[in-house]
């Protein structure tokens, strides 16, 4: 449940206890079951108003469908991992899901451990480690994209048409043509999570190379950085996204 349906429920259920409040507090309107028959009447038209505002009201607020979650360009890491736990309902890709939220993790954990080697050889502020700080966040952003294409596949996908086809496939109640095509779809969406994943698993590993080779340095003359056989992997990696972009 997001923090926007847990506001919504909240204040459904403070305004119609405030108005109960107001309507039978001495203090305010006095409204009093026991008293004359116009009070005895509003009073119990009232009570079964509320009780069923808040019955009702309770119910088409927990009913109703969660909306996805935006995800932009801006979108910081906790959005990701709000927006995949959104779909941790979806049974197909639940596996995957637990492995792109275990991947976020990972990835922060190499980034900051990364810059933190860095930063014992070189100054903040010199301009070598100001460029390799700019290679690690084009990494992120390149990973993050891969997140947010899933996350679009995954908001599209209709598992209960999924699951429905899964169960008339040997029915006979649809031609074996439409079966097919139907199945293709959904072959594909599952094709893409499993290789889009796949694709953010290999920017991991070549992180890992990378952080292998400059956790064994105890200082990098200027230029030799972008001859690392770990940067050229990550910039050959860039430059392919930057390709497939254009």
């Amino acid at each position: 449940m997001n923090k926007d349906m847990l506001i919504r429920l909240l204040a459904l259920n403070l305004g119609i206890a405030a108005a109960n409040i107001a309507v039978f507090s001495s203090g305010l309107l006095a409204v009093d079951l026991f008293g004359s028959a116009l009070e005895k009447a509003f009073g119990s038209a009232f009570l079964v108003l509320s009780g069923s505002g808040l019955v009702y009201g309770n119910y088409k607020l927990l009913s109703e469908p969660e909306k996805a979650i935006p995800i932009g360009a801006k979108s910081t890491k906790e959005d990701y991992v709000e927006a995949l736990n959104e779909h941790r309902g979806l049974e197909t890709f639940e596996r995957n899901i637990d492995l792109l939220l275990d991947q976020i993790e990972r990835l922060q954990k190499k980034n900051k451990t990364i810059r933190d080697i860095l930063l014992q050889i070189f100054n903040a502020s010199e301009i070598s480690y100001q460029k390799f700080d700019a290679v690690i966040a084009e990494v992120e952003n390149i990973f993050f994209k891969n997140i947010r294409s899933i996350i679009n596949k995954l908001n599209a996908f209709d598992e209960d048409d999924y699951n429905f086809i899964k169960k008339q496939r040997n029915s006979g109640a649809f031609s074996e043509e439409i079966m097919e095509e139907k199945f293709n779809v959904y072959n594909e969406y599952i094709r893409f999570v499993k290789e889009a994943t796949e694709d953010n698993e290999q920017i991991l590993l070549k992180l890992d190379k990378l952080l292998l080779e400059i956790s064994g340095l105890n200082c990098i003359e200027s230029g030799e950085l972008e001859q690392m056989a770990g940067m050229i992997e990550i910039d050959n990696l860039i430059k392919q996204a930057k390709y497939y972009k254009d």
